[in-house]
């Protein structure tokens, strides 16, 4: 009986590094509240023997330590020790060396001041314990159904798949295209049932990729939620509805790195990490019925049931771009990843200069999008002759993900944008009652 108290407490043993007694007297109280066994050290000098001795299953670690910089210590910590995770600790943190330590080898990275609930979280993750992070979307009120309302329409029967995470944690650094700002990702797995949650680098609170949490739709699909804002999320989101992720940390500072302007460095991204299937099902939304959107005479969207995922989009631009049309299957990743994924936002040069005067394209680059003026293409070769039909088809299966599910259904769209979207995905919600 002995040995197993002992064995359960090595289990829940955390060392803290810092050298602000406040700190670290914080921390203890809040851990061993919890139930756990907590170590400390106020320097660098001490971590490598009690690391040594007393094998931490958790070491939360300052990155500014008087004495050695917190990315050494977390260096010796995981040559001594490959499987005890470190959560570092900053008070002037950012997303830059957030991305850093993890690249590193840290857990997680967190911020000063802690939250309870932001520390509480992040330490069970990494001890592997139910993080409680499950954040259901805002539903509307069930119970019996209203006098002379209508019944709800069955479903299409969905096809059965897993919940799926990915394997580890992995990071990817850019520039927000209408920021401007340096930012960057970094991926963490989730238990099932928790959804696709975007947060800030303490993820002490998240803002679910749902479409009852859409901030904006002007340019780009923004989310907002509990005082946080996440930018462009579009192509992210199709990399995630094509690789069927269903459970995710996204923390991000601000807007999601636009990279090269596709969502090809996503998809390595996920390939790198590589996907765990969960026991868990996850069933489809098969589309009931037809849904549709029109706005203009030129413009509309819509969707109808299918046998699987597909967008048919026609678009009619001013040369040199002109009319395309292209119809996409969905064919599993591969080929979201060959036919989709490489394809890159682009912008007309006679625009730039009305989307600088509403604060937008700060971080447009030569190197990020495809730029033209009114004869040609200007700064890159295409990577299809039809690049701009394929990006527009891009954005409709990041958007399509805001329903929290992937979806089952043919989509037909006419010269629409981010708004159309969304607006015919309210249409699926309320119809079907989701």
């Amino acid at each position: 009986m002995g040995e197993a108290v002992s064995d359960r407490l090595a289990e829940r043993t955390i060392l803290v590094v810092d050298d602000e007694d406040g700190v670290r007297e914080s921390v203890r109280e809040i851990l061993t509240d919890e139930g756990y066994r907590v170590l400390e050290a106020a320097t660098g000098a001490a971590v490598a023997e009690i690391v040594r001795k007393e094998r931490p299953r958790l070491v939360l670690l300052d990155i500014w330590m008087p004495e050695m910089d917190g990315i050494g210590l977390l260096k010796e910590i995981k040559k001594m020790e490959p499987e005890t995770n470190v959560v570092m600790i900053s008070g002037h943190g950012n997303i830059h060396t957030a991305v850093t330590a993890t690249k590193f080898g840290a857990f997680d990275f967190i911020e000063k001041p802690l939250s309870l609930d932001g520390l509480l979280l992040t330490v069970r993750r990494a001890l592997g314990e139910s993080a409680a992070i499950v954040h259901e979307p805002k539903r509307k009120s069930g119970g019996a159904r209203r006098r002379g309302s209508k019944p709800k329409a069955p479903e299409m029967p969905a096809y059965p798949l897993k919940q799926r995470t990915l394997k580890k944690s992995v990071v990817i650094s850019g520039h927000g295209l209408h920021s401007g700002i340096r930012t960057g990702l970094i991926l963490h797995p989730l238990p099932a049932n928790s959804g696709i949650l975007f947060s800030g680098i303490s993820a002490d609170a998240t803002v679910p990729a749902h479409l009852d949490y859409v901030g904006s739709t002007g340019y780009a699909t923004s989310l907002r939620g509990k005082g946080i804002v996440v930018g462009t999320v579009e192509h992210f989101l199709g990399v995630l509805h094509s690789y069927r992720i269903s459970n995710l940390l996204v923390k991000v500072q601000g807007e999601i790195p636009i990279l090269d302007g596709s969502a090809l460095g996503f998809c390595e991204l996920i390939e790198e990490a590589g996907i765990q299937e969960q026991e868990q099902e996850w069933p489809e939304i098969a589309v009931d019925r037809p849904y549709r959107v029109e706005t203009k005479a030129e413009e509309s969207i819509a969707i109808e049931p299918a046998d699987t995922f597909g967008v048919r989009y026609y678009l009619d631009y001013p040369k040199p771009v002109g009319i395309q049309e292209y119809a996409y299957i969905f064919d599993g990743p591969e080929s979201f990843k060959r036919e989709i994924a490489p394809a890159r936002t682009f912008g007309f040069l006679r625009d730039i200069e009305k989307l600088e005067r509403l604060g937008l394209v700060n971080g447009g680059r030569l190197s990020n999008c495809i730029l033209l003026d009114n004869e040609k293409v200007i700064n890159t070769e295409l990577r299809f002759p039809d690049e701009f039909v394929r990006h527009k088809i891009l954005d409709i299966v990041g958007d399509f993900y805001l329903l929290g599910r992937p979806i089952r259904g043919m989509v037909t769209a006419r010269m629409t944008g981010h708004s159309d979207n969304i607006a015919l995905l309210k249409k699926i919600k309320k119809g079907m009652d989701l």
